[in-house]
């Protein structure tokens, strides 16, 4: 009796391995891909800590293995994505912008490698897709917001590189404050840099000194110039009110989830493709949104927030288009 029973259970414990030898082996492999991220700049840095965060949720729900590198020097960063495509990665992820042909070049050479890369480029079949910040659209709102709360009529701009993920948002940023401030003027200034907080900061020292009195902080260190001088600064990408609870009056985020899951979702199905992941970022498709007011919500006047709310739900609704401006934006201030 006791040997039958010992047989009966060994013979259950045993089902899940024969059951499992009759699933295709790419439905086993695939449980858990493998997905890789190359990064120029520190995990904090706002464009690539949203990239970072979403990887991070889809690790921790057990979809993906996880291995990144940050602060890669442009020298290095081919080298790194050959390291990890050769390691096995499945999926990879990263910014190319100043490494676009090397990046390309990797790609090339391991088509089964799935890449979704931030790139002002195009992508290439079969395997290198691209993404954007295309949060155009919150910057839109966040402009309003700074043109109905500035009184001195004029706002700074500090960015890190005039390039198009940068322009079009401080255009549509410009944009929106001019919808409700026609009188307001600005000022534009880029630091070459896309981390250097001490430079970020000595820019935005400048303008306040010539009477701008709301920042648009496109990089980090704009609002600690801002709250220094007790200015008040608009974010970008990042929601950084929790650390300038006075200075920050609302910020454009960018939410990386639905353009990462989608990536990794079409590995794991088999059915990734090169494309652009740009629109992704987009309002509609919950890649982007305008953080709430917080510790501003009582001192936003309420005529102008309803106005930004009204926008907002035209957007949604798609009566209102904000439109893409990717020319590098000019200094209007006297």
């Amino acid at each position: 009796m006791n040997t039958r029973r010992n047989l009966i259970k060994g013979g259950l414990a045993a089902l899940p391995l024969v059951l499992a030898g009759m699933l295709p082996a790419s439905a086993m492999a695939q449980a858990k891909i493998k997905v890789a991220a190359v990064y120029t700049v520190p995990y904090e840095q706002q464009w690539v800590s949203r990239i970072h965060q979403a990887l991070k949720a889809a690790e921790s729900r057990g979809e993906i293995e996880y291995k990144s590198s940050e602060n890669v020097a442009n020298a290095d960063y081919e080298r790194v994505m050959r390291e990890y495509a050769t390691g096995g990665a499945q999926l990879m992820f990263g910014e190319v912008f100043g490494v676009e042909a090397a990046a390309r070049k990797v790609a090339k050479d391991f088509p089964k490698t799935a890449f979704v890369m931030g790139s002002s480029g195009k992508p290439v079949a079969p395997n290198f897709s691209v993404f954007d910040n295309y949060i155009q659209e919150p910057a839109y709102l966040s402009g309003m917001i700074a043109g109905g709360m500035t009184k001195s009529n004029k706002i700074g701009l500090v960015g890190g590189f005039p390039i198009p993920e940068v322009n079009r948002l401080m255009h549509a940023f410009m944009e929106g404050a001019k919808e409700v401030n026609p009188k307001v003027e600005f000022t534009v200034s880029f630091i070459n840099s896309w981390f250097d907080p001490p430079k970020a900061k000595e820019a935005t020292f400048a303008m306040i000194d010539k009477g701008a009195d709301v920042l648009y902080a496109e990089r980090f260190g704009v609002s600690d110039a801002a709250k220094e001088k007790g200015k008040l600064a608009i974010g970008n990408v990042i929601n950084t009110q929790a650390q300038y609870p006075d200075t920050v009056v609302a910020s454009a985020l960018w939410h990386m989830e639905p353009s990462v899951d989608r990536a990794i979702q079409a590995v794991k199905a088999g059915t990734y493709k090169a494309e652009d992941y740009g629109p992704y970022s987009m309002m509609k498709h919950k890649g982007s949104s305008l953080a709430p007011l917080g510790t501003f919500e009582k001192k936003v006047p309420a005529d102008l927030a309803a106005k930004v709310k009204a926008r907002e739900a035209d957007i949604l609704a798609g009566k209102f288009t904000v439109k893409v401006n990717d020319s590098q934006p000019k200094t209007t201030a006297k």
